[in-house]
């Protein structure tokens, strides 16, 4: 699993004019799974479920 960060710089996410982050694949806007045990919170896909990692 990727950081977002990370996914940025390679063009698999964007942002768009919201600063919302994007699949490039899709163009959907990600959404944010807590767990509260972990450090950073995972970001997923709703179309083609690729996930990433995001720190808190």
């Amino acid at each position: 699993m990727k950081s977002t960060r990370k996914g940025l710089r390679d063009g698999d996410l964007f942002k768009d004019t919201y600063e919302r982050l994007n699949c490039a694949d899709c163009e959907k806007v990600l959404k944010k799974q807590n767990d509260p045990d972990e450090v950073f919170s995972v970001r997923v896909c709703p179309e083609c479920e690729a996930t990433f990692k995001e720190l808190r």
